[in-house]
């Protein structure tokens, strides 16, 4: 679990350092090219922790406005309304992901020999048995791995990472509502 947490807290430190730097850039949807972290230099644990004590003075409501208004110039720049055409409607689904593409740590960003490139979007829907399947939805393709130029690719990451992002914001939303509910003094919960 711990190994999980580490995780997601390096991964948000990414993310909150790519805000940074598109903060320092000019309002269009340009590109940071993605680096890889030099193990040598801190965990992720330590780097998570200087991040959130940096950002303290940050609202959460701040990073996600920032978040969603460039998750919505990615939407329109790698042309996902052409499969999902309302913008709020790409949050409906319950996960999203790269085929192509690596995003565990090991191989985060390595671009697969061979493979095609597309954003990967996961609902579950009811079979003809009323049991629920889990279905891909493509909602961009993108070529070859060898033909994709890195500041696409390092777009179509921060596109899928930044709608995760996202989506654990909608979570936490949901479980502070319910939380609420549980704290008022009521004889039931509904």
């Amino acid at each position: 679990m711990s190994s999980s947490l580490d995780k997601l807290r390096a991964l948000t430190s990414r993310l909150e350092d790519k805000l940074e730097e598109k903060e320092k850039l000019p309002n269009d949807v340009a590109s940071v090219p993605l680096k890889k972290e030099n193990k040598a230099e801190s965990t992720p644990k330590k780097q998570s922790e200087t991040k959130i004590q940096k950002n303290n003075n940050r609202s959460n409501d701040t990073v996600r406005e920032e978040n969603i208004l460039r998750v919505k110039a990615l939407y329109e720049k790698l042309k996902i309304f052409e499969k999902s055409p309302d913008f709020d409607n790409i949050f409906i689904y319950k996960a999203m992901n790269l085929s192509g593409i690596g995003l565990k740590e090991e191989d985060f960003g390595e671009v697969r020999t061979g493979k095609y490139i597309q954003v990967i979007a996961i609902t579950y829907e009811p079979d003809k048995n009323g049991k629920k399947k889990a279905k891909n939805i493509s909602l961009g393709y993108f070529g070859k791995a060898e033909t994709l130029e890195e500041t696409l690719k390092n777009e179509i990451i921060e596109f899928v990472l930044r709608w995760r992002y996202e989506k654990a914001f909608q979570n936490l939303e949901h479980y502070k509502i319910l939380i609420a509910r549980v704290e008022v003094p009521a004889d039931t919960l509904f």
